[in-house]
Formats: structure tokens, sequence, C-alpha cells
């Protein structure tokens, strides 16, 4: 089971942990999270990203970000690895989350594509209903 590792911007690894443990309250094994607040380099995020992981006995990692090409993002590219053992999703929400611990059993590689697919299907236009008749 691959470990998830959340990077995004302060505070929000550390919300999107609490709402994994309201849906999934024993998830805590599996998610380790990093808040990166406006002083920290990418290679900061890098540093305290390896720190995290350290921590864990998981081989493989999903690392999951908020927005591509910011420092979360740019730190979290630092860690992936040739060895494919480290794989990286931006956009982080909550139905891309649910997806990737729903799912965590799965190998690595199907993680990718699910959690991707979780976070595409999240994204829904409601279109504005037409408004009532007023009653006459």
């Amino acid at each position: 089971m691959p470990g998830l590792l959340l990077i995004a911007h302060a505070p929000l690894a550390s919300t999107m942990k609490a709402v994994a443990e309201h849906t999934f309250p024993n998830c805590s094994p599996q998610l380790a999270v990093l808040d990166v607040t406006p002083a920290m380099s990418p290679e900061d995020v890098e540093r305290e990203g390896r720190a995290l992981m350290a921590q864990s006995a998981h081989a493989e990692w999903l690392i999951l970000t908020d927005v591509f090409g910011a420092t979360p993002n740019n730190g979290a590219r630092l860690l992936l690895d040739p060895q494919g053992q480290r794989r990286l999703v931006s956009g982080l929400n909550a139905p891309m989350l649910w997806r990737s611990l729903c799912y965590g059993d799965q190998p690595l590689d199907a993680l990718v594509g699910l959690a991707a697919e979780g976070g595409r299907a999240g994204v829904v236009v409601a279109d504005i209903p037409a408004p009532s008749p007023k009653p006459e």
C-alpha cells in the first residue's frame, strides 16, 4: 500500500488531512502532510518531504499537491525518483483525496490514475436553476 503525502500551501495540507480523517478515520498511518509557508523554497519542501517519508515504512508514495508550478509542487517534483516509486498528481481536492484513500490498496500506477480521475470527476459546474414562477 503506497503512502500518501499531501504538500500544499499552509494550512491546506493539514486541513485536507482533517477532511480525510472525517471520512476515513483510520487513514493516519497512510497519510503525511506538509504545509508550505511563504518563506519556504522548493528545496525546503524537498528536505521536509524526504524527512516525512523517512518516518514511514512505505516504499512507494503518491504525492498530491494543490497547484501545479507553485512552490509546493516544485518541491514535490524534486522528490520524484527514476524508479517511479514516487508519483505526483496536482490539483488536490477532496474527491481526489478520498479516491486515493478508498483505493489505497491498488498498485501505485493504478492509484495515480484513480486519483487524477477522482479530482477531475469532482469538478462539476452546477447550472443556476430557473426562477420559480410567482403566484398570481
